[in-house]
């Protein structure tokens, strides 16, 4: 049996990443049904509108589903405290310290995973007691870590240090990137920018066609000095990068980030003043499709891939 989807109670070790703006109960729903895990991404929902997601995605799944909580949100506390009363059974918790908030929602019956971008904090998150974490490396989407280490890197170093499950994240939204990232020691994958491309995801359709439109090169990590972010070249893009000629301050770069710049582009489909995230592997998308489709797809070409890797290599 797989480790993850013995830990999940799911058909598939595929996670859908919980993405803000793009992760409502609609599309982590039809990943659950569909036999991978889903997750409601808290990090762009007031708590009551997180509530009314998660009732929904009960109604719409029979099936095991989570929440992913970045832990720097303001109102943490109100968050934790309707996942608990809502009786969400995963959470995947990020950009924060797993210490804070790993042994309560354990003592509540949760089961805690937490995001890392290095085997440092893999290490710590392990020590804080999650169940497992998600190792990204820096070719994913939104956030991500300042090392820049890759996907490929990242996971055997990971998985040389740690004892409890692994998923890799960043890169990974085919079946042979299931597979390599699982040759080199996960036990599980993560995909977002695959299924931000999909009906059944809350983003604006300005932003999906974007997706399936962006070539190698077009996405950069930038913001550094505030929070490393991956996005899409866009006019904010160019903006940002006059803006770091002149050399700026941490507070100027806020200044022209602004509020809601990330629901401008990515829920309300501002492609041009909008922050507008997603993975370098958006190179390889070329089609918005249905959650069923995307999940079956993957699921095809992992066990072809498999097979013909086994009869061939040497």
């Amino acid at each position: 049996m797989n480790k993850i989807t013995q830990l999940f109670k799911i058909k598939y070790p595929i996670i859908q990443g919980g993405m803000i703006w793009n992760s409502g109960y609609k599309l982590a729903s039809a990943v659950s049904n569909s036999g991978g895990l889903g997750l409601i991404g808290a990090g762009s929902m007031y708590p009551a509108v997180l509530r009314e997601h998660i009732q929904k995605c009960k109604l719409a799944t029979d099936k095991p589903f989570g929440v992913n909580v970045p832990m720097l949100y303001p109102n943490i506390e109100e968050i934790i405290k309707i996942i608990i009363e809502e009786g969400v059974k995963i959470v995947f918790t990020s950009a924060g310290n797993p210490k804070t908030w790993t042994s309560y929602l354990k003592e509540k019956g949760v089961t805690v995973v937490h995001v890392v971008s290095s085997s440092k904090f893999a290490l710590k998150a392990q020590e804080a007691g999650v169940d497992a974490v998600v190792a990204e490396g820096f070719e994913a989407g939104g956030h991500n870590g300042r090392e820049e280490t890759t996907t490929f890197t990242l996971i055997p170093m990971v998985k040389e240090q740690i004892k409890i499950p692994l998923i890799a994240a960043g890169g990974i939204a085919t079946g042979k990137g299931m597979l390599a990232a699982m040759i080199l020691g996960a036990d599980g994958v993560q995909m977002g920018s695959r299924f931000a491309a999909s009906f059944e995801s809350s983003s604006h359709i300005n932003f999906k066609n974007t997706i399936i439109n962006v070539k190698e090169g077009d996405t950069q990590l930038t913001l550094k000095e505030l929070a490393p972010v991956r996005l899409i070249k866009n006019k904010f893009y160019n903006d940002l990068e006059d803006l770091y000629a002149k050399c700026p301050t941490p507070e100027e770069l806020k200044t022209l980030l602004g509020r809601a710049r990330a629901k401008r582009g990515m829920f309300e489909g501002d492609l041009e003043e909008g922050e507008l995230e997603i993975g370098q592997i958006a190179g390889l998308i070329h089609e918005i499709k249905s959650v069923k489709e995307i999940i079956d797809e993957v699921i095809f070409e992992f066990e072809n891939v498999k097979q013909e890797f086994s009869r061939s290599i040497f």
